[in-house]
């Protein structure tokens, strides 16, 4: 399963948003235009603007906000990568390399500083304070998802509520933003923009964690990263976690040493632990739980092709091999 149909289906939309996102990113600066075009780009999936579009049609919005602000999300989201790649010393993404690993840290940093300034300039212009505040409140809850993975990194002892909270943090809030968004914009009742709010944190988790099991399960040219990035990193992702939790004392105390120590020596080992504790399938499992959850509360929003389009994407965020 891919995404073509579903950007089929809002194609004129999602020019619109590109041309909006080049016409904003243009700069007298060089370097801004080389790193963020790069990044930019460089590829991706764009489902949290996709997000923004698909909920703002699926509720029936017929203006020209849902481009703006479907723009801002992808600001937000590509700041967050650079700032990510920099943290993470990360080389590799989308199959290119990182900007970090071309320009250096700090114009990474930087520039991502930029496009965050640049995104909530370019929402004032939906002259809107509840949407200014749905944004920058994500925007605040994003950056203590990464605080907070940052201090469960090199942790063993971390437990799956406390990644639970991390992934709800960094990846979903955003997705649920981004469908928020679309609810406002039509001023939809309260009842239907909490229950957008609630399928796109949903499936941001759903995401996440898929996410997570490849980094374990996939293959570098499909996921356009290395494999094993997360352990390199020191990170206790779900399938450590399981692993750890269900595997033998020795077992337990080599996944031990390689999330204090980082590193990737002994990936392979790691790779057959948590083959043989079921940890791939449990975070498969609590996906696809995840994703059943966000299209529960599909089910008071009009029934269209945008909705067909919105029930499509949860099962692709849980299908996906990239």
């Amino acid at each position: 399963m891919d995404l073509q149909p579903i950007r089929h289906l809002i194609l004129e939309d999602l020019k619109a948003v590109d041309t909006l996102i080049s016409q904003r990113l243009d700069s007298k600066i060089l370097l801004v235009n080389q790193l963020s075009q790069h990044i930019i780009g460089g590829g991706g999936k764009r489902i949290r603007p996709i997000l923004v579009l698909l909920s703002a049609r699926a509720l029936g919005y017929e203006g020209i906000h849902h481009l703006t602000l479907a723009a801002v999300v992808e600001f937000i989201h590509t700041a967050t990568l650079l700032h990510d790649d920099v943290v993470d010393d990360s080389h590799l993404r989308r199959g290119h390399e990182t900007a970090n690993a071309i320009w250096g840290n700090e114009a990474s940093v930087l520039v991502g500083d930029y496009l965050f300034s640049r995104s909530f300039q370019l929402m004032t212009e939906v002259n809107s304070l509840k949407v200014m505040k749905i944004l920058a409140d994500a925007s605040n809850t994003i950056a203590k998802g990464e605080v907070l993975q940052l201090v469960n990194c090199h942790d063993p002892h971390t437990t799956e509520a406390r990644y639970m909270e991390v992934i709800t943090a960094k990846t979903a809030k955003l997705f649920s933003a981004a469908t928020q968004l679309g609810a406002v914009l039509c001023e939809s009742d309260p009842s239907v923009e909490t229950a957008m709010i609630l399928y796109g944190q949903h499936l941001g988790i759903a995401f996440q964690l898929i996410d997570d099991a490849l980094d374990y399960d996939g293959s570098a040219q499909a996921l356009g990263k290395n494999i094993g990035d997360d352990l390199a990193e020191g990170k206790p992702t779900l399938p450590l976690i399981y692993a750890q939790q269900q595997g033998t004392p020795s077992q337990k105390k080599l996944i031990e040493t390689a999330i204090l120590e980082g590193g990737i020596d002994n990936l392979e080992s790691i790779q057959e632990i948590i083959a043989s504790t079921g940890a791939i399938q449990y975070t498969y499992q609590r996906a696809k739980e995840e994703a059943e959850f966000a299209l529960k509360q599909l089910q008071s929003i009009p029934h269209n092709a945008f909705y067909d389009a919105l029930v499509s994407l949860a099962e692709f965020v849980i299908q996906r091999h990239y």
